[in-house]
């Protein structure tokens, strides 16, 4: 029987929903209330009534949610929020309605909807939400929430399928393909996988049906419980679905959209702190498969308690968005969030996936285990991470030598790597000693120049090329699944296109500011270094990206070739400039520019999305969450007011700072009370010819 709060005799209304959460420091919302102007209480117990049974820890802190501004993504046809009309808004100071007024209102409102919702839909999922005026909505992460789909999915057919007997069964996938990016053709290869002589599988996994042999999942940040439900919709081969928030209205949430969206029998609401959660599952048979963590800002907070609740071989989908810390704006707080100083270079998107595997690396290193990374990619304001995590004492002694510090030269930008371990194999035993160095003297041997000391970071290669094929086949064979599929195929050709052996990466427009001179085309400065025999490709972190194997020194030497057809005004080179100690040098090696057929890679033959566009103004992370519900809008003025002066320089004098000048406060300004601070022209040209 349905019960509904009344106001007891002589009680005064409660306070608003904004009101109670305000006093609960650290809390996200996730918009307010349902019905915002209704009593708090009632809306809660509304919440709570429609959902199934959840997982509510009461004798924890008061709630709050772990911030995820990035609840949903962004397609490249922008699917966005799609109002329901709902009955009229009820006065704040109107007490709850009756039962009469509640029987008519759920008339007017679609099936499982509540008077101010909101429904929003990305791939098969359809989310409610509380309010469309305040609710997160990025629509750039779709392709987050898309990739992590194929990834898990492919896991789960390599893990699942192999190691339990389980065929996994993907919609509209017909026949298992492989995409090749060979030099002889443009187009796809596709090959049928065939099982040669296997035994069928015992159990047949399909999307929303659940495996008992298939993958347990946790999101420890789920917020609305999006991606959560699209992994219940659209991954087959799942057990078990935990979507966690530490918000009671969020768990309520997660439960109705887990109800609304019929995946109950899969995906359980979990309201607890999501630290303490995957602590108290560090047991050999209760660790997770697939462990997803997509906070708001750093997971440096959350990586120690998941490398020990993921189970052997399990995989752990790590975001990290605080990417001013991680480029290099603030090395000192990269380093106590992440053990590693990050640089401000023109490869530090790289370096920023190389320090978040760094410290994953670190932190699992003390359970003696050890880190795999199946796919690193960094996309738009943000770098997403896929690792496996293995169980080794033996492999973990290898942790050391895995890691580099970075030698970064502020003048020309030459970087050099220092291992900050040496293993040599002296037949059936490996020998562990310390690493010889630094690479560098005191200054830079080609400018002149100082030197930055950054990392330690992960100096292995951060993609398993054989899974990212297999991740690029299934999504290139089944286009229609994903609405960001042709983003996907051209990252990840991109992924696999790139150096295994070669960290780090130059920039052609930087190589060319440091000597002053004009822009060589990326055919000619690849095909220079293809027919000097060393290895170059691209990168996906950067569209002017150079990854090489060939030295510093003859990078500079491909330039100073470069110059001499292209010549910069040396007269003009002030004498201490890296420019004029890199030109003073000849070249020791002639480069030859003629362009190469395979200094054109694949991909961009092939035209693919390798780098989206803007989609939209302003489509960067969204503003934090206000304590007390909503979303606060200062980051968005901020924006606003920063960006785009050129195209709006004030011409007015009367939009000009308003304070007094520096005459006025001296008492000598000729304009008395109408004095700013920018007088206008002609009142300059006068006090000058007085």
């Amino acid at each position: 029987m349905s019960r509904r709060w009344t106001p007891r005799e002589g009680e005064q209304s409660p306070p608003t929903a904004a009101g109670q959460q305000g006093r609960r420091s650290g809390q996200r919302a996730l918009g307010a209330p349902p019905c915002a102007s209704l009593d708090a209480r009632w809306c809660t117990f509304m919440l709570v009534r429609t959902a199934r049974p959840l997982i509510i820890s009461h004798h924890l802190h008061p709630p709050r949610i772990h911030s995820d501004r990035r609840t949903f993504g962004w397609s490249r046809t922008l699917r966005s929020m799609e109002p329901i009309k709902t009955a009229c808004e009820v006065p704040a100071d109107k007490p709850p309605p009756t039962a009469a007024e509640d029987a008519d209102t759920e008339k007017t409102l679609p099936v499982g909807l509540l008077p101010g919702e909101t429904v929003v839909k990305e791939g098969k999922a359809a989310i409610l939400f509380p309010s469309a005026n305040e609710v997160f909505y990025n629509p750039v992460q779709e392709f987050n929430r898309d990739l992590t789909c194929a990834v898990i999915t492919e896991f789960a057919r390599d893990s699942a399928g192999l190691q339990r007997g389980v065929k996994v069964v993907v919609p509209g996938e017909k026949e298992r393909v492989v995409v090749s990016l060979s030099e002889e053709t443009n187009e796809a290869d596709v090959e049928t996988e065939e099982r040669n002589g296997d035994e069928p599988p015992a159990v047949t996994a399909t999307v929303g049906e659940k495996c008992e042999r298939g993958l347990r999942v946790l999101e420890g940040l789920a917020a609305s419980g999006l991606r959560s439900v699209r992994f219940a919709l659209e991954v087959p081969g799942l057990q078990s679905v935990t979507a966690n928030d530490f918000s009671t209205k969020a768990a309520a949430l997660i439960a109705r959209n887990a109800e609304y969206n019929g995946v109950g029998h899969l995906l359980r609401a979990s309201c607890r702190d999501a630290s303490m959660l995957m602590y108290e599952m560090r047991g050999k048979k209760e660790r997770y498969d697939v462990i997803d963590l997509d906070p708001y800002g750093s997971p440096s907070s959350f990586l120690d308690a998941a490398v020990q609740a993921v189970s052997e071989g399990g995989l752990l989908c790590i975001t990290c968005t605080d990417m001013a810390v991680m480029a290099g704006n603030s090395g000192e707080t990269c380093y106590s969030k992440y053990g590693s100083v990050s640089i401000k270079a023109k490869y530090c998107h790289e370096m920023a996936l190389r320090i978040i595997l760094h410290s994953l690396d670190q932190r699992a290193g003390v359970y003696q285990r050890y880190i795999r990374p199946l796919l690193s990619v960094s996309v738009d304001f943000y770098i997403r991470v896929f690792v496996r995590v293995f169980t080794g004492q033996a492999t973990v002694k290898n942790s050391a030598s895995k890691q580099a510090l970075v030698y970064n030269c502020v003048g020309c930008g030459s970087f050099h790597l220092q291992r900050l371990g040496r293993r040599t194999n002296n037949g059936k035993h490996m020998k562990y000693s310390a690493a010889t160095g630094p690479p560098v003297g005191p200054e830079c041997d080609l400018c002149g120049q100082r030197h930055q000391l950054g990392g330690p970071i992960w100096a292995e290669p951060i993609h398993d090329l054989a899974f990212v094929q297999k991740v690029l086949s299934a999504v290139s064979g089944n286009p229609s699944r994903f609405g960001t599929s042709k983003r996907i195929e051209g990252m990840l050709s991109m992924v696999t296109e790139e150096l295994e052996d070669a960290p780090l990466y130059y920039t052609v427009d930087s190589l060319s500011s440091t000597i002053h001179c004009n822009t060589p085309p990326l055919l000619q400065f690849r095909s220079a270094l293809l027919h000097a025999g060393h290895k170059v490709s691209l990168s996906h972190a950067c569209k002017n990206a150079i990854k090489t194997s060939a030295p510093p020194a003859f990078i500079w030497d491909i330039m100073r070739c470069w110059e001499k057809s292209n010549p910069v005004k040396r007269e003009k080179l002030s004498e201490t400039s890296p420019a004029f100690k890199i030109l003073s040098t000849e070249p020791s090696t002639e480069a030859c520019f003629t362009v190469r057929e395979d200094a054109n890679p694949q991909s961009r033959k092939r035209h693919l999305t390798r780098f989206q566009e803007n989609p939209q103004a302003f489509w960067g992370p969204k503003a934090r969450a206000k304590t007390g519900g909503g979303i606060s809008t200062s980051l968005d003025d901020k924006r606003k007011k920063c960006q785009n002066k050129r195209k709006n320089q004030l011409t007015d004098s009367s939009e000009f700072k308003t304070s007094h000048c520096k005459k006025f406060r001296q008492g000598t300004c000729t304009n008395g009370d109408k004095c700013s601070y920018s007088h206008s022209l002609e009142q300059t040209k006068e006090d000058t010819m007085e």
